[in-house]
């Protein structure tokens, strides 16, 4: 289990700083930033978790805002998958 929970995470650290470097080459490029490569790489990794949060969010929540929520989805799922984490080691540790 502990394995598994080590894998979620790293698998969400990928995605998270996937998402901020997307953020980043968005503020940087501009208008042109559909011409990079660097960032057409970071829309591919990103595309299933921006799928996934306009799935579960809410029809009023427009399109300019779902990196956003997404951005926050991946975070909470972090502090999750930390809290399991330690759990699970000092389970491990004191049993």
């Amino acid at each position: 289990m502990y394995q598994l929970v080590v894998i979620l995470k790293g698998l969400n650290e990928v995605a998270m700083m996937a998402l901020l470097g997307q953020a980043a080459l968005y503020v940087i490029s501009g208008s042109r930033r559909e011409g990079n490569i660097v960032y057409s790489m970071l829309k591919t990794i990103t595309a299933p978790i921006m799928k996934a949060t306009r799935w579960l969010a809410p029809r009023f929540i427009v399109d300019q805002h779902i990196a956003l929520l997404a951005f926050f989805f991946v975070l909470v799922l972090e502090v999750i998958l930390i809290v399991l984490k330690v759990r699970l080691y000092y389970a491990a540790v004191a049993g």
